[in-house]
């Protein structure tokens, strides 16, 4: 029955269009203004506000959704960045201090990577900063209306922008973007996007401009392979011979991609810094307005916020996980501001289901199908819930992230649509609780206070990345399990080897060589399902996948695969939901992670530094191209 299902599909778009709109937003603003007004919106158009208040749906079409909607809506103006001839702009220095180890994203070691591989590589669609999904390399997004999605949601079918080039001056066409999504489906690549690349069964060239993705079964949400700066398209030219198991051998190509993007890499140092250049080849001949990109690692979060706030020795600084009274206090010195919004990301505990003991040689912390090599007592149920209920969220978010944290008891955060009720109860503290269910479960103190069961200890190795925020929340989690007679050695690692992506490295938080690691974890976009469907069995991370997999506790469920396969096909947007939220609470309910705080992502710019417009939905690198700075 097509029509029924186009009649699906054609809801689930515009549906998802319009949950973007219904997202709030969270940053300082000076002096914002409050409005209160009755609107009618056309999502094609460009809106830049912040909606705070429940959105009701009268109408819907695939195009051009109209609504009558009473919001109240903060509005920060900014001054337009005004017009600069091609490279008339100079140099502007980012302080990334996770330091950039990789410029190809399929490769990365994090978020850091992804954004200094946007600066250079594309995609064909990203998301703005309110979320919508708006065409890039694309000619237009694909709808069932405009015939880019077929009737039985078995294709997509993408037109690439005419006349793009390479930054060494030959034409992208359709074959790179085939060959892009050959390059990440390879099983022996290791690629970090691969949930990108959900139900892909083959990616056909139509002409030189025209490529069909086929998927395996019906795809209500087709936007996934080549969408968003986590996927974007390489060149077939330059990576043909990078296929496979030799993609981490590459290092020209994954240092120095060529890109379709404003800038080239000029200079590349690992876990340093990176220099880029204008791409003279970029097919706005007025942008970028700055001749040089200077990318720098190394240091800490509250220097790299000095840089820019305080000193003015920098123009943007990226991932501010700084105390907020210390934010606030460098802000007043009026050098530059903060910008913040609220994404997906969570901050949270990984949970170790197999067993890291180093005597276990190359077994430490792997996976097999028949559970050879299981923790010795984090596969206990009761000691994992006892772990979470010891943790007051509120203390956490309160005292270490100020307006840019909130408590959570979910997985899935944000958008707020998503977001479950079924597991608030871990909001209260709950300490004799924790002791109790650890009584019941056999965990008894010896004579240091530290709970055995059957000669085994509860004594934990708890990693995170080096940055003050995360040793104080370690310090103070440390304190909390020490009252449920856990003990607890807390380790750091350098961000650059924690988030790097050298397959040799034992500490790299893919490895997992500990009992629970701490990191934060978002996805791009607004719709969830490639996100939810990182904890399949396909994603455990090992060495099969170059430890690159985005299953890192190594846990799986039957049932939770039900869900995934489920997801995968359903078109209705209230189920989504529903199937989204059963996902979030199976993980959580299961303690295979543990969620501590909803974070806003932090970053600030320099007051002469014009055009950022803040994204938490992709890299926020999205729009350099339009970075200016304001005349002196």
């Amino acid at each position: 029955m097509p029509s029924r299902t186009k009649k699906m599909g054609t809801s689930l778009i515009a549906l998802l269009m319009i949950a973007t709109l219904i997202l709030a937003a969270c940053g300082p603003a000076p002096e914002p203004e409050t409005v209160v007004q009755t609107v009618v919106v056309e999502v094609e158009k460009e809106v830049e506000k912040i909606v705070t208040q429940e959105v009701e749906v009268e109408k819907i079409v695939t195009e051009v959704i109209e609504k009558e909607v009473t919001i109240v809506e903060t509005v920060e103006v900014e001054a337009e960045a005004p017009a600069g001839a091609r490279g008339s702009c100079g140099t502007v220095t980012l302080l990334y201090w996770q330091a950039v180890s990789m410029v190809n994203a399929y490769l990365s070691g994090g978020t850091k990577d992804i954004h200094a591989g946007s600066v250079v590589l594309e995609s064909l669609a990203r998301y703005n900063e309110s979320g919508q999904l708006v065409p890039w390399l694309a000619a237009e997004i694909p709808t069932l209306d405009n015939g880019g999605i077929s009737e039985d949601l078995m294709s997509i079918t993408w037109k690439l922008k005419p006349d793009v080039l390479w930054s060494d001056g030959t034409p992208l066409t359709s074959a790179d973007a085939v060959f892009s999504a050959e390059y990440c489906l390879d099983p022996e690549m290791g690629c970090n996007a691969l949930s990108n690349f959900q139900d892909v069964e083959s990616v056909e060239a139509i002409d030189d401009l025209t490529f069909k993705v086929n998927f395996s079964q019906p795809k209500p949400f087709p936007y996934g392979p080549l969408v968003s700066s986590t996927s974007p398209i390489i060149q077939k030219a330059q990576f043909e011979d990078c296929m496979g198991a030799r993609a981490q051998e590459c290092s020209d190509q994954n240092f120095y991609p060529i890109g379709t993007g404003p800038y080239k890499v000029q200079e590349f140092k690992a876990n340093d810094v990176v220099v880029y250049e204008v791409n003279e080849n970029f097919r706005d001949p007025n942008k970028p307005c700055f001749s040089e990109v200077v990318m720098k690692g190394g240091g800490d979060a509250p220097s790299a916020a000095r840089a820019v706030l305080e000193t003015g020795e920098a123009d943007y600084a990226w991932n501010l996980q700084v105390e907020p009274e210390i934010l606030s206090a460098m802000e007043a010195a009026g050098k530059g501001k903060l910008i913040a919004s609220y994404g997906t990301g969570v901050e949270r505990l990984m949970v170790n289901f197999t067993n890291p003991d180093p005597d276990l040689g190359e077994n430490r912390s792997k996976w097999t199908e028949d559970n050879q090599f299981p923790h010795p007592f984090l596969t206990d149920p009761a000691v994992r819930q006892a772990l979470s209920m010891a943790i007051d969220r509120n203390m956490l978010s309160s005292r270490l992230y100020g307006f840019a944290g909130r408590p959570t008891c979910n997985v899935l955060s944000g958008p707020t649509i998503y977001a479950s009720t079924a597991n608030d109860a871990c909001l209260a503290q709950d300490i004799e609780g924790a002791n109790a269910l650890l009584d019941e479960a056999g965990w008894v103190p010896g004579s240091d206070g530290i709970r055995e069961k059957d000669g085994v200890r509860l004594s934990i190795l708890y990693q995170t990345s080096t940055n003050s925020v995360r040793q104080s929340t370690q310090a103070l989690i440390k304190q909390w399990w020490e009252q449920i007679g856990v003990e607890t050695e807390l380790r750091n690692i350098d961000s650059a080897v924690f988030f790097g992506g050298d397959p040799a490295s034992p500490d790299t938080y893919g490895k997992f060589y500990a009992d629970i690691e701490m990191y934060t974890n978002s996805f791009d976009g607004t719709d969830p399902e490639r996100y939810m469907g990182n904890w399949a069995k396909e994603e455990i991370s090992d060495e099969s996948n170059q430890w690159l997999g985005n299953n890192i506790p190594r846990w799986w469920d039957p049932a939770y695969e039900e869900l995934i396969a489920e997801f995968a096909v359903t078109a209705d947007f209230d189920k989504r939901i529903e199937i989204a939220k059963a996902q979030n609470d199976l993980l959580v309910q299961n303690y295979v992670m543990v969620p501590l705080v909803h974070r806003g992502d932090v970053s600030a710019h320099a007051n002469s530094l014009l055009g950022v417009r803040m994204n938490s939905w992709d890299s926020e690198l999205w729009n350099i191209a339009d970075w200016t700075r304001a005349s002196q």
